[in-house]
């Protein structure tokens, strides 16, 4: 690949190239143009007369055969050995006779370099769960973020800075608490991210309500449904999975090796759960229930999700299979 300093890009290749083999020049002078020795320009042409324009393009550095690399019947013992007893690349070479680097390059090959990767029961890789297509689940979450007063907080602008912003921000928006204190305020993100393909719809709120929860994933099923997606399911991060269709019945509990069979009728003496009960009418929210003020705007498809630090996982499906 072609880094920032490169003095050939694909594009300009194609000049060096068409300059000697269309035009005449010679392997010097083009050369000379694009400060390169004769011997790239040569090579750069002789492609070209090969190849055309797609052999202006980066070719991978790997070899088409690699007669020295560690054999599949090798591979299989040094994973058999990782899996079951969880040695180490010293520890596996020393029994197979073979160098702590090699064993080390094989455990790389096949996502098993470190334990935490691998299950300590079953010793299989790590994958995580993943629906087999777009819409089978969804999942929901909500996550609170302080809001940051108009023109930035004190972290970043100094106290002194910071209480203007504040004063002027609580101006803007009549938030005041005791002692007629400025009130910033609280943004509530939901999101609704699919299973599949990890695509991520979000909206920011004023409050994390039923009601304003509801109308969320509302929005979301219609944004999905008009990108070619139906909705199944949708699990909030404290319940099981249950059907968005309003009335819909959620699928029975099953039963628990530990915790005795399902329950089979009505427990009064439990509370309910508003998050996993479906919705009493069998139509949209009401008109008088209180819409978020502000802005609604969807993240774009693709993105992934604000409510964690880290990068969201890559899909399971790209994974190679080890050994």
């Amino acid at each position: 690949m072609s880094h920032a300093n490169a003095a050939l890009t694909p594009r300009a290749r194609l000049r060096l190239a068409q300059l000697v083999v269309d035009h005449g020049w010679t392997y010097a002078a083009a050369a000379k143009m694009f400060m390169v020795s004769a011997r790239t320009a040569k090579k750069w042409a002789d492609r070209y007369r090969a190849e055309g324009a797609a052999g202006m393009l980066d070719r991978s550095s790997r070899p088409h055969s690699s007669p020295t690399r560690t054999g599949p019947r090798l591979v299989r013992r040094i994973v058999r050995l990782r899996r079951r007893h969880r040695l180490g690349p010293v520890q596996i070479g020393g029994r197979l006779g073979m160098a702590a680097s090699t064993v080390h390059a094989v455990l790389v090959r096949c996502e098993i370099n470190r334990l935490s990767r691998i299950d300590r029961v079953t010793g299989e890789p790590l994958r995580r769960y993943e629906h087999p297509h777009p819409g089978s689940l969804i999942h929901v979450d909500v996550t609170k973020f302080a809001n940051i007063p108009d023109g930035g907080g004190w972290r970043y602008q100094g106290r002194q800075q910071g209480r203007r912003n504040q004063e002027a921000t609580a101006r803007r928006t009549g938030a005041r608490g005791s002692a007629y204190r400025p009130v910033i305020g609280t943004a509530f993100v939901h999101t609704v991210i699919d299973d599949h393909s990890r695509t991520a719809y979000a909206e920011i709120c004023t409050d994390e309500k039923a009601a304003t929860a509801i109308g969320v994933l509302e929005r979301a099923v219609a944004w999905f449904a008009e990108r070619g997606v139906t909705v199944e399911r949708s699990c909030p991060t404290t319940a099981r999975p249950t059907s968005p269709t309003p009335g819909a019945t959620p699928a029975p509990s099953r039963p628990s090796p530990t915790n005795g069979p399902a329950p089979t009728g009505p427990r009064p003496t439990e509370r309910s759960k508003d998050s996993t009960a479906p919705w009493p009418t069998g139509g949209p929210t009401p008109g008088s229930t209180t819409q978020p003020g502000n802005a609604t705007t969807p993240c774009p498809a693709g993105c992934t999700s604000t409510i964690t630090t880290a990068l969201t996982p890559p899909s399971a499906a790209d994974h190679r299979s080890p050994g």
